[in-house]
């Protein structure tokens, strides 16, 4: 496993970001795992693919991933707001603050109508980028994650180009003051991004995107 303590400092400008890249290098080494694994996981059913990482990889092996600090949970109903989030991040440190934790959400994505509002594409940025801007789901740290499944094959960069296209031409209430953008901190893991937004209330949003490459462990029909 390769040595989660290895870096890369840019674009750390505060703690929350450097801890959530820490828990995202962490969920990052499950995936890898899950991939040396040669795990099956379904095309259309994100639900269940989030549940093995989630139940079989991330909370069974924590300790081997620097996560033991952290508790996941998942569909949880969020208190101030009508979302259900995906997984939920609750730091040992904040359990005394209610809504102090981060947000993944999971989306799948293929290679059907890459630039289409239709397409998984879409989905991801409508049900998903914008449930953070509208504050369908809440942002006690301003930082929160995406994770897109790929279940289709794909060049993955192109993709996220794509999907930086619709924010530019289709969902201009993303408010996106950076579109997606590489960032290297998961030694080597190449498609890592995060983009930056402002929600309804003008508080900026900072989101790290990890695109997880399924496309060769679908479930045969």
């Amino acid at each position: 496993m390769d040595n989660l303590n290895a870096f890369d400092f840019q674009y750390r400008n505060e703690p929350y970001e450097l801890e959530f890249e820490k828990i995202l290098n962490g969920i990052t080494a499950c995936y890898r795992m899950m991939i040396k694994d040669n795990v099956t996981v379904p095309s259309n059913d994100e639900n269940r693919i989030r549940d093995i990482l989630l139940l079989d990889y991330i909370r069974k092996i924590k300790n081997k991933v620097n996560l033991t600090n952290y508790r996941f949970d998942r569909e949880i109903s969020e208190d101030t707001t009508k979302g259900r989030v995906d997984i939920r991040i609750i730091s040992i440190n904040d359990f005394k603050i209610d809504e102090a934790y981060y947000t993944i959400e999971c989306k799948r994505l293929d290679n059907r109508k890459p630039t289409g509002t239709s397409g998984l594409n879409g989905k991801y940025i409508n049900e998903g980028i914008m449930r953070f801007i509208n504050e369908y789901y809440s942002s006690y740290y301003g930082v929160n994650g995406m994770i897109g499944f790929v279940v289709g094959k794909m060049n993955i960069d192109n993709n996220t180009k794509s999907i930086n296209e619709l924010l530019t031409n289709n969902f201009k209430t993303a408010n996106t003051q950076k579109k997606l953008t590489h960032v290297d901190f998961i030694k080597k893991f190449k498609h890592s991004y995060y983009s930056i937004h402002k929600d309804i209330k003008d508080k900026k949003i900072k989101l790290y995107h990890l695109m997880f490459d399924f496309s060769a462990n679908l479930k045969s029909k």
